[in-house]
């Protein structure tokens, strides 16, 4: 069984179609690749699957219930989490406070245990720090635990945003672009990271337009198209697809090689 199905998802911005009933599913312990070119509809459908937007038509189904119009808190608790294109780490939060901050059961958040600190919150709380503290090491963010979101590089946040993910102790995570304006290096780094993850049964759904690392990593690759499913397979079977060729490349004009 599926652990996310999109079931004929529809969604317009003003009229405009940027979804036209896109149907996919997402095994699990499994890397799926959603590529298509700009504008294929496919971080509005991060946003409808997390709840940023609501579906105006169709289904989703993570882990066998419906989660169509739910916000997104009620998505995450469920162990669905995403990262967003543009790495949005508390800027003045240290690297351990900003990975504490996405940790789930925080009895220390409301108002009388915060006062009184009963042992329960003083014992979350440690395993909190313990949970952020081993993420910040396997991420190799240990040296700047204590250092400012800001004062990171690009590829950095790019790993913190993974880290505050992993510790919502998600079932699937959703990675919108998690190499874009990535050094090579880091983005290599990032890349065995993620396969790591996958390897010990996280499930994985990313979005990017490096093709060699969705060759690299995903089992399973769907290409989307102004809002439709176009193709699925392996990444060998897609990129051969004269239809999804036809989509990055534009139609050839005749008498054009």
């Amino acid at each position: 069984m599926a652990l996310l199905q999109v079931i004929g998802v529809e969604h317009a911005f003003y009229g405009v179609e940027a979804l036209s009933g896109v149907d996919l599913a997402v095994e699990p312990n499994t890397v799926t690749g959603l590529i298509g070119p700009n504008g294929a509809g496919k971080t509005t459908l991060f946003n409808c699957i997390t709840g940023i937007v609501p579906p105006d038509r169709g289904r989703i189904l993570f882990d066998g219930a419906d989660i169509a119009g739910l916000r997104p808190d009620q998505v995450s608790r469920r162990g669905l989490a995403r990262t967003f294109q543009i790495a949005r780490g508390l800027p003045r939060l240290s690297v351990i406070e900003n990975l504490m901050l996405y940790g789930p059961r925080q009895p220390g958040e409301r108002l009388l245990p915060a006062l009184l600190r009963p042992a329960s919150v003083r014992r979350r709380e440690e395993a909190l720090v313990a949970r952020a503290v081993a993420i910040a090491r396997r991420l190799n963010l240990y040296s700047v635990i204590a250092n400012p979101a800001s004062d990171l590089s690009g590829g950095q946040k790019k790993l913190l945003e993974i880290g505050r993910v992993l510790m919502s102790e998600p079932k699937l995570i959703l990675l919108d672009e998690p190499v874009a304006g990535v050094n090579p290096t880091l983005a290599r780094e990032i890349g065995a990271h993620l396969k790591a993850l996958a390897s010990e049964g996280l499930t994985i759904l990313l979005i990017e337009h490096h093709l060699d690392m969705v060759a690299r990593l995903c089992d399973h690759v769907i290409v989307l198209a102004e809002g439709r499913r176009l193709a699925e397979g392996s990444f060998a079977a897609v990129a051969a697809d004269p239809a999804v060729q036809e989509a990055y490349m534009g139609r050839r004009r005749a008498g054009v090689p």
